[in-house]
């Protein structure tokens, strides 16, 4: 079952066979894909705000850096401290 999709980047095989699975409704989650989404929901549940204060410079900085990754700036602060409390990043000595 071909589909005429406008995708901008070419699948191979496998991708394909995915996709056409997915589509269908005949594609099967293993136990271990169940586990990976049930993850990445927790992770990406947001329940509280913050305020914080930061210069000028480190803002338009950060902004940068974020429009360069092509994501919002709060998303790449957001991810910068789920690293730090994650221990994933650590402070340079």
């Amino acid at each position: 079952m071909t589909k005429n999709r406008n995708l901008s980047y070419k699948l191979d095989e496998e991708e394909t066979g995915i996709l056409e699975a997915y589509e269908s409704g005949t594609l099967k989650l293993t136990a271990a894909s169940k586990k990976m989404i049930e993850a990445a929901k927790v992770t990406l549940k947001k329940n509280k705000n913050i305020n914080i204060r930061i210069t000028e410079n480190d803002l338009s900085s950060i902004k940068m850096k974020a429009a360069r990754e092509g994501m919002p700036y709060q998303t790449l602060i957001g991810s910068l401290l789920h690293k730090y409390a994650s221990g994933y990043l650590k402070e340079a000595v």
